[in-house]
């Protein structure tokens, strides 16, 4: 499963920008302000809207002004959001499943004036409408497993919901006879946005069960006791890479307290105590909440990292996006953005795009779209170094 192309209108900075053709890995670059955390702030959109509704997921965007706040500036007209994704539907093949959402107001409230879901069954002809909603109503097909050959075979069942703030695909994402439904709703209820914090990882943690590493990070303590008792050969992993990246670490340990805590402990060959996590460096907490993160042993169809470059030693930077890649290549997908060059300097030209504002509003740019930049990769250059010579229009290091 993989989003291949992104189209938002009226989604603050965007005015109205398509992203196409995006790779397993994709790495955002930009100045401050032009919308690399807006972009992945869709992800987190949708994911609430599916949760809840639109109406709370506006609210935790732009709070009490949600729509207007969220809505790009002196623009009018609804915001709309368009996902196509390539996803195995159990047939000869991938399918090409478009999503579509437009969002507007209604009698001062937030509404969803449209959602679609269509794709093609075989590979050729118009894509099929299945799922069709507005104001909440609308009909969804329910043959979509059966070998439908003509489009007015299918069998559309008209549905109300309860609220016309709620997301079609919320509900019907649980059956499986709507498996393009089912594709889409997996895939936003599962994506990851990490926005870890150092200082939410080195505290002791009440003790608990956690299977997967939490946005911030609170909760890595917990993981790494998780990984050690139930998938002894990922923990493992994790601890030999981060031992090839942190001089001097031998070991990592999740130590249960007699007051109910776990403690996040690392052994330091050159000493006889183990180290708490509260007193280890910056880049041996955020090394390792990043091997927990991409050796998951149920990894997120889709991850989203911001800014991985910091307290990290920029020679480990190379390692770091060929566990990207790595963690991409395995069949998921990762979203980067990125203010570091020695970062970039390991893309290579297909996966970067980079945001630059033209006119107040935000353009994506594919770095293999300029002829300039594609020439000098060509011939060997890196492109954290192009970066630096200025060579990327509308971006600068600031």
């Amino acid at each position: 499963m993989r989003i291949e192309s992104i189209r938002l209108k009226n989604f603050r900075t965007f005015q109205d920008v398509t992203m196409r053709d995006i790779p397993r890995l994709c790495i955002l670059i930009g100045a401050n302000g032009t919308g690399k955390s807006t972009l992945f702030s869709v992800f987190g959109f949708l994911r609430d809207a599916m949760t809840t509704n639109v109406t709370a997921a506006l609210g935790r965007l732009g709070g009490s002004r949600g729509f207007q706040e969220v809505r790009s500036r002196g623009c009018t007209g609804p915001i709309e959001i368009e996902l196509k994704i390539r996803a195995d539907l159990g047939r000869k093949g991938a399918n090409l499943i478009t999503y579509g959402l437009s969002i507007d107001e209604q009698n001062g409230r937030p509404v969803v004036a449209r959602e679609i879901l269509k794709y093609r069954r075989g590979s050729k002809g118009q894509p099929w409408h299945f799922l069709n909603f507005s104001y909440g109503s609308g009909e969804a097909v329910t043959n979509e497993l059966e070998s439908v050959k003509d489009e007015n075979d299918l069998v559309r069942e008209a549905q109300t919901l309860k609220n016309p703030d709620i997301l079609a695909i919320k509900g019907l994402a649980q059956f499986e006879r709507f498996p393009a439904v089912m594709a889409l709703g997996d895939l936003i209820e599962n994506w990851h946005l990490s926005d870890f914090h150092i200082s939410r990882a080195r505290p002791e943690q009440e003790a608990g069960y956690a299977e997967h590493l939490s946005r911030e990070g609170e909760n890595l303590s917990l993981v790494i006791e998780y990984l050690f008792k139930q998938h002894r050969p990922v923990f493992d992993t994790i601890v030999e890479k981060l031992k090839d990246r942190v001089p001097g670490i031998t070991s990592v340990e999740a130590k249960p307290t007699e007051e109910g805590r776990v403690l996040l402990k690392f052994q330091d060959g050159a000493f006889e105590d183990p180290i708490l996590a509260r007193f280890v460096s910056d880049g041996t907490i955020k090394m390792l909440a990043y091997l927990t993160l991409l050796y998951d042993p149920k990894p997120h169809p889709l991850l989203c990292v911001e800014e991985p470059e910091n307290q990290l030693y920029p020679t480990l930077l190379w390692d770091l996006a060929e566990e990207f890649r790595t963690y991409a290549m395995r069949g998921e997908q990762v979203f980067v953005s990125t203010h570091s060059p020695d970062f970039l300097n390991a893309a290579n030209l297909d996966e970067v795009f980079w945001l630059a504002k033209e006119q107040g509003f935000t353009k994506i740019i594919r770095a293999k779209d300029d002829k300039q930049v594609a020439a000098y990769m060509a011939e060997g250059d890196k492109m954290g170094y192009l970066w630096k010579e200025g060579l990327f229009r509308g971006v600068n290091l600031r």
